[in-house]
C-alpha cells in the first residue's frame, strides 16, 4: 500500500495503532457508516471499526471530546465533527452533501451503536431516501449487554428506550407492555431508577423477574436480580445511585387458561371462522392441544344445535 492511499486529507495519515503498531487503513468507499463504539470498555472497539474510523473521509459524532479519548487510544488522526440534536438541522446537510460529493462519511455516537436512541436516525433516515448506501459497522450494545448478562428469557425481547419522566405517562406507557410475551429492555437514568422501578412494579407487577444493569463493562459493573418489587424497595432506600443503566425485565409467567376463558374464545373465533382455523387460533393463544380445542368446539356447536 503506498502513500497516497493510505494519506487522508490535509496529509493526515489514514490508519491506527494497535499495541503500538502502526496498521493503515485504506480510504472508503462513498457511504454513510454507522459505526458501533465501545459503551466503556474502550478494549471493545472492532478491527473494522478502528479501520473505518481511521479511513473514513469525514467523522460524525455527538461529543468531539468523548470521541477525541477513543481516537488518541488507538493513534486515529482523523478529525471528528459534531454532529448531535441541537446542530442537526444545520450538520447534516453538510454531511449529505459530503456524501454527494463522493466522500465516505463516518457516524458514530457518545457510546454503543448508533441510531438507537440517538439523532443519527434522521441523518440515516434522510442518506436512505437520497440513494446513499448505509453501512452498519456492528459492534458494542448496551440493550444486548444487558440482555445477555441479566439472566433472563431472550428468545424474545422488546427494547423501548426511556421511558418518560412524569409519572402518568411513564406509567401508561408501562401499561402497553403488560402482556407483551417478550423480554423488556429500557434506558433509564440513576436519579429516576427508583420511581421507575416502583412503577414496573405496580403496573407490570410485584413478582416479574428483573435485572437492574449499571455501568456496563466498566470497573463497577453490577447485575441486582430479582422480582420488580424487591428491586423497587432495594432502590426506594438507596438513592445515591451512579452510572447509566439498562432496566430488563422478564415476560409475564404463563398460567393456564380458565375454563371459562376457553370456552368464551372458542365462541368468539368460532363466528368468524371456520371451526378447525378457530381451534388452531384458539390452540395458539391458550396453549392447549388443538385437536383437544376441535373436539370441544364440535361439542359445543351440537349442544347449541348448529
Amino acid at each position: 500500500m503506498n502513500n497516497e492511499e493510505t494519506a487522508g486529507e490535509g496529509g493526515r495519515q489514514r490508519g491506527y495503532r494497535l499495541h503500538n503498531v502502526a496498521i493503515p487503513a485504506r480510504p472508503l468507499e462513498a457511504a454513510l457508516y454507522l459505526v458501533a463504539t465501545p459503551i466503556g470498555n474502550l478494549g471493545d472497539i472492532t478491527l473494522r471499526a478502528l479501520e473505518t474510523l481511521a479511513g473514513a473521509d469525514v467523522l460524525a459524532c455527538e461529543d468531539t471530546r468523548v470521541t477525541r479519548v477513543l481516537l488518541d487510544r488507538y493513534g486515529i488522526q482523523n478529525r471528528p465533527f459534531a454532529y448531535h440534536e441541537h446542530n442537526a438541522d444545520e450538520a447534516g446537510p453538510r454531511l449529505l452533501q459530503a456524501l454527494e460529493a463522493g466522500r465516505s462519511v463516518a457516524l458514530v455516537s457518545d457510546a454503543g451503536t448508533p441510531l438507537v436512541s440517538d439523532p443519527g436516525y434522521r441523518l440515516a433516515q434522510s442518506a436512505i431516501e437520497a440513494g446513499y448506501r448505509v453501512v452498519p459497522i456492528p459492534g458494542a450494545s448496551a440493550p444486548l449487554a444487558a440482555l445477555v448478562g441479566s439472566g433472563l428469557p431472550n428468545d424474545a425481547f422488546l427494547f423501548a428506550g426511556f421511558l418518560p419522566a412524569k409519572d402518568k405517562a411513564r406509567r401508561d406507557r408501562l401499561a402497553e407492555f403488560v402482556a407483551a410475551p417478550a423480554t423488556l429492555l429500557f434506558f433509564e437514568s440513576p436519579h429516576r431508577i427508583g420511581a421507575t422501578l416502583a412503577a414496573a412494579a405496580d403496573v407490570l407487577g410485584l413478582t416479574r423477574r428483573a435485572s437492574v444493569c449499571r455501568e456496563l463493562t466498566k470497573t463497577y459493573e453490577e447485575f441486582r436480580r430479582g422480582t420488580l418489587g424487591e428491586l423497587a424497595a432495594h432502590y426506594a432506600e438507596n438513592h445515591n445511585v451512579k452510572g447509566e443503566i439498562v432496566l430488563v425485565v422478564g415476560p409475564p409467567e404463563e398460567r393456564p387458561a380458565d375454563e371459562a376463558d376457553v370456552e368464551a374464545i372458542l365462541a368468539d373465533l368460532a363466528t368468524s371462522m371456520p371451526t378447525a382455523k378457530a381451534a388452531a387460533e384458539a390452540a395458539r393463544v391458550t396453549g392447549l392441544p388443538r385437536r383437544e380445542l376441535y373436539q370441544r368446539l364440535l361439542d359445543m356447536k351440537a349442544k347449541e344445535g348448529r
